[in-house]
């Protein structure tokens, strides 16, 4: 299957470079989005985050601006670049913080050949319970305002926080990814990352991409599965996901992650949920970790629409004497539509750190908040 792929794929470039010089010009797009959130928030600190303080007034932004030109060709083919940039700075005054950045060889016959730093097919295919407001809990996002990074691990794109996974949290690392043409809304995908060297590095120096001298995993595959349609009255969206990579130092485990998503409209009515597993055999890559997300939203006649979504989350024999941790977390939320890519969110947010084998270490709090998001 692989070399079949590699194959399809040369063969594309070959008639690409062969055709004609199209009188197509490119198209010069960018876009972004910007979330500014105003939250207050009432924080019960446990032994883990004795002495934080995170009650108040507080405010929290993040955003992106997403360079995407693109060119299509007399041969049908697309050919377009992404480059996305983080509205703020990382932790530690990092002056340029380059998220995704890769480019892209599609047609509808063809399908979708993505290459470069972005995530792997498995994540980009899957779906689960919807959310209307911008501070997800079906990802780390709540810990923009509470600690409880302190108590469970809260390891990144890794299932304990979100469905949303990947392979031992590897992030936007270099990889090769296939996309299959819609075929009567089912799509499937498939990628393949060398290691997880870094995020969006460019591998110039020895050690950073081209071996896995500083990589602690390698030879990351990845399948998806994304099915999107009718039946009857009901719009369905339902995905699943496999992938697994290989530990490179001596004796380590190695790592996989499952996942499945689905999400049913019926009028105005949603309803999503998901669950996802990663496997890490208790290694370097976090403990053994799953979690399960389930939501309904409304979406009221005019610009209003309703939320209701929660987060479950597990740690396999992470906390004191070895018991299991927990992250959960409930959302109530509504949005108001104020124009072209102009949102309002109100938004109750309930979550929880729970340490099993120390009920002391037990963290949680409460966020009452708005936020505008601006998306262009």
């Amino acid at each position: 299957m692989k070399k079949q792929l590699l194959s399809t794929s040369a063969i594309a470039l070959g008639v690409a470079a062969a055709a004609p010089a199209s009188a197509q010009s490119w198209d010069l797009d960018w876009g972004g989005f910007i979330n500014s959130h105003v939250a207050i928030v009432d924080h019960s600190a446990g032994a883990a985050t004795a002495g934080s303080d995170f009650d108040g007034l507080k405010q929290f932004s993040t955003g992106e601006i997403i360079f995407s030109p693109s060119i299509t060709l007399d041969n049908g083919l697309t050919f377009g670049a992404n480059v996305q940039f983080e509205a703020q700075n990382n932790v530690g005054g990092a002056a340029n913080n380059v998220d995704e950045s890769y480019i892209e060889i599609k047609s509808d016959t063809f399908g979708r050949v993505v290459l470069g730093a972005e995530n792997s097919a498995g994540y980009l295919l899957s779906t689960g319970a919807s959310a209307v407001s911008s501070l997800f809990i079906n990802s780390p996002s709540i810990s923009a305002f509470l600690p409880l990074s302190g108590v469970v691990p809260f390891n990144f794109r890794q299932a304990g926080i979100s469905s949303f996974t990947e392979v031992a949290g590897n992030n936007d690392v270099n990889r090769i990814s296939y996309f299959t043409p819609n075929f009567n809304g089912l799509v499937v995908g498939f990628s393949y990352a060398p290691n997880n060297n870094g995020n969006a590095s460019q591998g110039f120096a020895p050690g950073q991409i081209a071996n896995n001298t500083t990589a602690t995993l390698e030879d990351i595959w990845d399948i998806g599965v994304n099915y999107s349609g009718n039946l009857g009255a009901a719009s369905v969206t339902a995905s699943a996901r496999y992938g697994e990579g290989s530990g490179v130092a001596a004796g380590a485990p190695d790592a996989d992650v499952w996942a499945v998503g689905l999400n049913v409209g019926i009028g105005d009515f949603g309803f999503g949920a998901s669950y996802a597993e990663n496997d890490n055999g208790n290694g370097a890559f976090g403990v053994d970790q799953d979690g399960w997300s389930l939501g309904v939203t409304y979406d009221a006649p005019g610009p209003w629409s309703f939320g209701f979504e929660t987060y479950q989350g597990n740690y396999d024999n992470s906390g004191t004497l070895g018991a299991d941790e927990e992250y959960e977390a409930y959302a109530i939320a509504a949005s108001r539509d104020l124009g072209p890519g102009v949102d309002w969110d109100i938004y109750l947010v309930y979550a929880e750190a729970s340490d099993n084998g120390n009920a002391a270490n037990d963290d949680d709090g409460t966020v009452f908040g708005t936020a505008i998001n601006l998306s262009f």
